[in-house]
This record gives structure tokens, sequence and C-alpha cells, in this order.
């Protein structure tokens, strides 16, 4: 009989306890509650206090929390569709609004997805493609986060970001697409190939003509200093001719001995022939004119 009393004083004590304390962990927060009335925020960790059987508990996350909506589709400015994956990351900054306006996150979730694909819709709705794909995109969606934050803040919800995962075209759509962006490459791939051919054909063509006129730059050049050479070399042999014509006529019957006269070469020649006189008589005095 006594273990029995022992039994229903420590299961008396352990009911009694948990209708006492609380914990709050460091990912969460909590509002106490009497009889549904409002009481306190507990948003630090550690344990607490409740007065038993009149006062609840309902604790909320306080980390921040990740929506993943479904792919969904939507018109850009060209009335062209999109399919459009978003994500979207938000905390619970207002517990108590929260737990008035949507209670759970499930109900917190039901109440701002619907807002979210409005605003993005909007938005969208006023982009071509090629800012929704490109560079553009941050801007779009820092404005869709801002609206979307004005609006579920009575909420209790903080947003922090909103981004698209993915911005891709209707698989029915693609292949046509994808071609029609394929011929319009290869036109411009074209194009550029042309446009290169003709300024590499007119910088050829320059190079040929300053070549050209390089060219007979330096032939005019090289055929006036070959006769200005010339007109040089004939005053300069003229010069010496006059200063003494025999030894010049000699000099240049050598010469002429040395072209023709190689090695075992036969020559017949008059006794009286001028070129014979210098193989006959050294010494003579009527030497050969050039």
């Amino acid at each position: 009989m006594k273990g029995l009393v022992i039994v229903i004083f420590v299961v008396a004590v352990w009911i009694l306890a948990g209708q006492t304390a609380f914990t709050v962990d460091v990912t969460e927060q909590a509002i106490v509650l009497q009889f549904g009335q409002y009481v306190r925020t507990v948003q630090e960790p550690g344990l607490y206090f409740k007065t038993p059987f009149t006062q609840a508990v309902s604790k909320f996350d306080k980390r921040v929390l990740v929506s993943d909506a479904l792919p969904g589709e939507y018109l850009e400015l060209d009335k062209k569709r999109l399919v459009v994956d978003n994500v979207t990351r938000y905390r619970i900054s207002d517990p108590l609004e929260f737990y008035k306006s949507v209670r759970t996150e499930i109900g917190g979730l039901a109440r701002m997805q619907p807002i979210i694909l409005a605003e993005l819709r909007d938005e969208l709705a006023m982009r071509p493609m090629s800012d929704i794909i490109g560079k553009e995109r941050e801007v779009i969606m820092d404005k869709v986060a801002s609206r979307v934050r004005m609006k579920v803040q009575p909420f209790g919800i903080e947003i922090v970001d909103v981004r698209i995962k993915r911005a891709d075209l209707p698989k029915e759509v693609q292949g046509s697409v994808f071609g029609r962006m394929k011929a319009e490459r290869e036109r411009l791939g074209k194009q550029f190939r042309a446009e290169g051919e003709e300024a590499a054909a007119m910088i050829r063509a320059e190079a040929d003509k300053q070549v050209t006129i390089i060219a007979a730059e330096g032939y005019e050049r090289s055929q006036r200093l070959r006769g200005e050479g010339d007109a040089k070399a004939t005053a300069i042999y003229a010069a010496s001719f006059q200063q003494d014509p025999e030894f010049y006529g000699f000099l240049r019957t050598l010469e002429a001995y040395n072209s023709f006269l190689k090695e075992r070469t036969t020559v017949v020649l008059s006794a009286n022939s001028e070129l014979f006189q210098f193989l006959k008589s050294p010494s003579s005095k009527s030497a050969t004119k050039p």
C-alpha cells in the first residue's frame, strides 16, 4: 500500500512538473497562453515555468525557414510562357502575430505562397525574357521580395529573400525556340565571318599596295644610285684615260686577253692584228683602243 502511494506521488509530481516547467531550445521561440489569452513571449533558450493546467505553451522555429514552391508558368513582357521555380527564405519574427494570424507554419505557407506568386507574376509580366534570365534577375527578385515583405509583415513573418532557382521554356515550345535561336546564331556567325573576310581583303589589298609602293621606291632609288655610281665610275675611267692613254689601252688589252685566252685555247690572228701586237712585242707603242 505504501509503495502504491509512492508511485502515485511520483507520477503526480512528474505530471505537475511537466505542467509547470518547460524548456525553449536555441532554435525555438515560444508564447505562453492562459485560456487562449496571450501572457508572454519567450525568445531566449532556457528553462521556464508556467501556471500548471491553466497556461499552455506554443513553440515556433526561430531559424531561417525555406519554402520551395512548385514550378509554375508565367507570362513575360512579350507574352511568352516561362516555367519558373522559385524559393523563399523567411523567419518568424513575431510569434504572437504569427500565432494569431496563421497559427502554424503550414498556415503561414498557405497565406504567404499566394502573395509571392502574385507579386512574381506581376513583376515578370513587365520584363522581357532577357532580363529574367540575365543580369536583371537580381533586381527583379529584390523588388518582389520587398513587396512581399511588406504584405506578410502583419502575419509576423519576415522575408529574407525570394529567388528564382530555374527559369525555362515549356517543354512543348523548347524545340522551336531553340531552333530559332540556332538559326539566329548561324545568321550572326555568317555575318561576322563576311565582315571579317571583307576587312581581311581590305587589309591585304592595302598591304599589297604598300609593298608595291615600297618596291617601286626601292627600285627607283637603286637605279638612281646605280646610275650615279656608273657616272662616277665613267668619270674616274675618263680621268684615268686622260692621264695615260697608252697605259689604259695596254690594261684594257690585257683584260681582253684574260677574257678569251683560256687554258689550251687556240687563236688564229693576222700578223697585223692590233690585238696581236702585245703578244708579239709588249713594248709596242700602238696600244689597242678600248
